[in-house]
C-alpha cells in the first residue's frame, strides 16, 4: 500500500491534486484557529478548557466543525450549513414538482439545485451565526463556566452584526474551499473537510481519555478503547461494503446490422442505503427540545423533564428515543432516495428484466421488498453504533462526542473509502495497477 501511495505522489497530475488538495486542508484548519472580532479570547479559552468532555448540546455541531464552534472563530460554523442546506433541498425535491424537473434535466439541473444550495447555505449560516452569538452573550454556550457571561464583553449592536458578517463569510469560504477540492483535488471537497474536522478531534479526545484514567496511569483503558476503535472500524468497514446485488439480463436488440443488448449486469443494493443521515436527522430532533429549554430558561415541569429524559444522553428516554428515530429516518430517507417505479420503468424502457420477474409492475415491488428487507439490518445497525459511546464507553469519560462514537466513525470510514476507491480509479487508468493489492 505504502508502494501504491509513492506510485501516485509519482504520477504528475494526480501529486498536483493531492498537493492541492493537502493544501486546502491546512488553509482550512488555520481558519478554525483564528477567532472573530468582539471575542474575549482568554475568557473562551478558560470555558473550553472547563467544558472539555462535557460538551452538551454543541457537542455534534463542534466535532462537525473540528472543535471551531467553541471556540468561536472564523469557520465556527463550520461545513454544517452546507449540510444541511443539502438534506433540505434532497427532501423538497420530492415534495416540490419543480426541483424534481430540475434534477431530471441533467448536468443543468443539478448546476441550478447546487446554486439554491448555496443560497440556502448562507441564509442558515446568518441564522446559525446569530443564534451562536446570542448564545455566547447570554453565557449558555459554556453551562457551568464562571467566565461564560464575558465571552462577548461588548453588547453593541454593531458588534454582533460584525461577528454574525464574519461567521457566514467564513462558511461561504468553506464552501468555496469545499468546491475548489472537488474541481481540482481528489474526492468531495465537503466530505473531505468532514472528515478532517472529525480526525482533527481525535488526538484531544484520546488524550484526555488517557489523563482521566486510573489504571496504569490510564493506559490500560487508552487500550481498551483503541481497540474497541479498531474493532468497530472493521465492523463498519464490512457492513459499508456489503450489498445485495440483484441480477439484471438485457435482451438482445437488432439495430440495423447490429446486435445490442444481451448483457448481465446487476443492481447494488447497499444494506446501509441511508449513509450517515439518518443519524444526522436524529441527533438534530432530540437536540430543538433540548434547546428550547436552554434559550426559554424556564423551570416548569415540563422543562425539568426534558432536561432530565432527552437532554442527558445517558437517560432510557433519550437512547430508546434515538435509537427509534434513527430506524425511522434510515426507512424514510432509503424511501425517497430510491424509487423502485422509476428504477422498473427504466429497466424496461432499455429491454432489462431480473430473471424470473415480470417487467414492469412486478419488478418494482420485487425491488421495493428486497429494498425493506435490507433497510432493516442497516437500520439496526446505525442505531447500535450510535448508541456504544453511550451503552459501552461511558466508563472510559466517552460521550456521545467519542472520537469511537457511530457518527464520526461512519464519516470516516464513508469518506476513507470513497476517497481511495477515486485514488485506485485515477491510478488504474494510469497504471492498470490497483492502489490495493
Amino acid at each position: 500500500m505504502l508502494t501504491a501511495f509513492a506510485r501516485a505522489f509519482k504520477t504528475p497530475d494526480l501529486r498536483k491534486k493531492l498537493l492541492f488538495t493537502l493544501g486546502i486542508i491546512v488553509v482550512y484548519r488555520l481558519g478554525t484557529h483564528i477567532p472573530i472580532p468582539g471575542v474575549d479570547y482568554k475568557n473562551v479559552q478558560e470555558c473550553v478548557d472547563q467544558a472539555s468532555g462535557n460538551q452538551g448540546l454543541f457537542g455534534l455541531v463542534n466535532m462537525f466543525s473540528g472543535g471551531a464552534l467553541l471556540q468561536i472563530t472564523v469557520f465556527a460554523l463550520g461545513i454544517m450549513p452546507y449540510i444541511t442546506a443539502s438534506i433540505i433541498l434532497q427532501l423538497l425535491t420530492v415534495v416540490i414538482p419543480r426541483l424534481e424537473a430540475l434534477k431530471k434535466e441533467g448536468q443543468a439541473g443539478t448546476a441550478k439545485i447546487t446554486q439554491y444550495t448555496r443560497y440556502l447555505t448562507i441564509a442558515l449560516a446568518i441564522l446559525q451565526g446569530t443564534g451562536l452569538v446570542a448564545t455566547a452573550r447570554s453565557g449558555a454556550l459554556f453551562s457551568g463556566c464562571t467566565v461564560a457571561g464575558q465571552i462577548v464583553p461588548d453588547q453593541a449592536i454593531f458588534t454582533t452584526i460584525v461577528m454574525v458578517i464574519t461567521m457566514t463569510a467564513g462558511t461561504a469560504v468553506v464552501m468555496w474551499l469545499g468546491e475548489l477540492i472537488t474541481d481540482r483535488g481528489i474526492g468531495n471537497g465537503m466530505s473531505i473537510l468532514m472528515f478532517i474536522s472529525i480526525a482533527a478531534t481525535f488526538p484531544s479526545a484520546l488524550w484526555a481519555i488517557k489523563q482521566e484514567g486510573d489504571l496504569a496511569g490510564g493506559w490500560i483503558e487508552f487500550g481498551i478503547v483503541m481497540l474497541v476503535g479498531f474493532v468497530m472500524v472493521g465492523l463498519v468497514v464490512f457492513v459499508e461494503q456489503a450489498q445485495r446485488r440483484i441480477p439484471v439480463q438485457y435482451a438482445k436488440r437488432m439495430i440495423g446490422r447490429r446486435s445490442y443488448g444481451g448483457t448481465s449486469t446487476y443492481i447494488p443494493l447497499k444494506v446501509n442505503q441511508a449513509g450517515i443521515i439518518p443519524v444526522i436527522f436524529a441527533s438534530s430532533l432530540l437536540y430543538i427540545p433540548a434547546l428550547i429549554v436552554q434559550f426559554s430558561g424556564s423551570q416548569a415541569g415540563w422543562a425539568v423533564w426534558i432536561q432530565k429524559n432527552l437532554a442527558d444522553p445517558e437517560a432510557a428516554p433519550h437512547i430508546v428515543l434515538y435509537f427509534l428515530l434513527i430506524v425511522f429516518f434510515a426507512f424514510f430517507y432509503v424511501a425517497i432516495s430510491f424509487n423502485p417505479e422509476e428504477v422498473a420503468d427504466n429497466m424496461k424502457k432499455y429491454g432489462g428484466f431480473i430473471p424470473g420477474i415480470r417487467a414492469g409492475r412486478p419488478t418494482a415491488e420485487y425491488l421495493s421488498y428486497v429494498l425493506n428487507r435490507i433497510t432493516w439490518p442497516g437500520s439496526l445497525y446505525l442505531g447500535l453504533i450510535s448508541l456504544v459511546p453511550t451503552m459501552a464507553l461511558a466508563g472510559f469519560g466517552a460521550n456521545q462526542n467519542f472520537p469511537f462514537g457511530g457518527t464520526s466513525i461512519l464519516i470516516i470510514v464513508g469518506v476513507g473509502l470513497e476517497t481511495v476507491k477515486q485514488i485506485e480509479s485515477q491510478l488504474q487508468q494510469r497504471n492498470y495497477e490497483g492502489f490495493l493489492r
